[in-house]
């Protein structure tokens, strides 16, 4: 009974890590320092110590967000680093999980940038449900960019090259500097004025601090609120601004963002050709059903032989008329043999003997009716005679001849002597007539 009071490592282990994976406040965690004992595994993994004056700790990037670091870590390397503390079960030891790593140097527009997209996630702004849908075949494209650069020459061409019947709008702009994000803002509100199906904002790569204008607050905003389809293609693949978050779709260089605003005409025509081919197929196929069918027509017995579907028709009316004239002459004879019952009944040859059987009906009903009445008049008058006698019981004129007197004030019965005051003239009345008399 004691052992079961003891835990296995393992289990200890598994226990401190679920409370650990728990905390919120462990699942996205800040951290700077320095890079010590680093090795990059050949699966593409990276396993480092972080440390400080006074303490360390072991840290992991698996390959799939190592693969989006612009720089190569090294040991002595001071960086900031975002990720999820947990507990590596097989040794029993804390680490850091590493989702983000960056140079110390632009550790401050990196929180600014993770504040920023947390307050516009939460907002709604990256919502998938509210993004605009890109339009397959623009007529007109605008491009938010600087007027000079790869960025606009390589949209230029790629259009031309791709989809040459789409007109190119160019609303240049400052794409770097303190004054590029309201110079954006402004151009995007002019390219709503215009009739544009598309509009692509982006320009070339660079550092974090030559791309912040696509982190603006306001760039974002206006992006958000713009009520043309945009494509943003910020730096390169490895880059990530706000702006590709907020618009409806994001590509990974300009370039790529001028092959998603227009259609590639060699994979149009080939295209086209397949439909051609598939529409001119389903056509043979189509013609080929309907001459089987017009054959099988021209072919059969009916097209072949016309005067035989009149004869079908023929003995058809044959056999119905047959039918029609049978049933009409049973009808017939069946009325013959009803008019012959009624001639010979023997109501009609002896009329009088129906009169004579309603005489002596009459006569019972008569009888009978003399009778119901000679009972009627009998019990209302015996119920006569019972009303008449209640009515002499309750007669007050019976009362009057045995010696009492009714007393009337106005015409009205007295019952009580508290109705009467001094002075009253009062009507007292006999059975043999009426005295009037006055109260002293």
């Amino acid at each position: 009974m004691q052992e079961e009071k003891y835990l296995t490592v393992s289990q200890l282990n598994r226990y401190i890590k679920y409370k650990l994976d728990q905390d919120n406040n462990l699942t996205n965690v800040f951290l700077k320092g320095e890079i010590s004992n680093f090795k990059a595994h050949t699966r593409g993994h990276l396993y480092f110590t972080l440390k400080d004056e006074s303490s360390r700790m072991n840290a992991v990037m698996f390959l799939t967000n190592a693969k989006r670091l612009t720089f190569t870590p090294t040991d002595g390397m001071k960086v900031m680093v975002t990720g999820k503390v947990s507990v590596y079960e097989a040794t029993g030891g804390y680490q850091i999980y590493v989702d983000n790593m960056i140079e110390d140097g632009v550790g401050n527009l990196y929180i600014e940038f993770e504040k920023l997209k947390k307050k516009l996630a939460n907002e709604g702004l990256f919502d998938t449900n509210k993004k605009k849908t890109i339009p397959k075949f623009p007529k007109r494209v605008g491009v938010v960019t600087a007027s000079t650069g790869a960025a606009i020459r390589d949209i230029l061409t790629t259009i031309k090259r791709r989809w040459p019947i789409t007109e190119v709008i160019l609303f240049p702009s400052l794409v770097q500097g303190v004054s590029a994000a309201p110079d954006i803002v402004r151009q995007i509100k002019t390219a709503e004025t215009y009739e544009i199906d598309t509009l692509i904002i982006g320009r070339g790569g660079g550092s974090i601090e030559d791309l912040w204008c696509f982190n603006d607050e306001e760039v974002a905003r206006t992006i958000y609120a713009c009520k043309i389809p945009i494509i943003s293609g910020v730096g390169h693949e490895i880059d990530f601004t706000i702006a590709d978050f907020v618009a409806d779709l994001r590509a990974p260089t300009p370039t790529a963002a001028a092959e998603l605003a227009v259609p590639n005409k060699s994979d149009f025509d080939t295209f086209i050709r397949q439909i051609k081919l598939r529409l001119t197929k389903n056509l043979k196929n189509k013609i080929h059903i309907e001459q089987t069918k017009l054959k099988h027509l021209t072919s059969s017995f009916i097209l072949t032989n016309p005067t035989s579907l009149f004869l079908l028709k023929e003995e058809k009316f044959d056999f119905l008329f047959e039918r029609m004239k049978n049933a009409y002459q049973k009808k017939l004879e069946n009325k013959k043999e009803n008019l012959e019952r009624m001639k010979n009944s023997y109501v009609l040859k002896n009329p009088h003997c129906l009169y004579k059987d309603k005489k002596v009906a009459f006569h019972y009903l008569l009888k009978e009716l003399s009778k119901e009445i000679q009972s009627l008049e009998k019990n209302k008058s015996n119920h006569y005679l019972q009303l008449l006698g209640k009515l002499e019981t309750l007669n007050p004129l019976l009362t009057i001849k045995r010696g009492y007197t009714i007393t009337k004030k106005e015409g009205k019965v007295i019952s009580s002597c508290k109705s009467v005051k001094k002075d009253d003239i009062l009507e007292l009345e006999f059975k043999d007539g009426t005295i009037t008399s006055k109260v002293l």
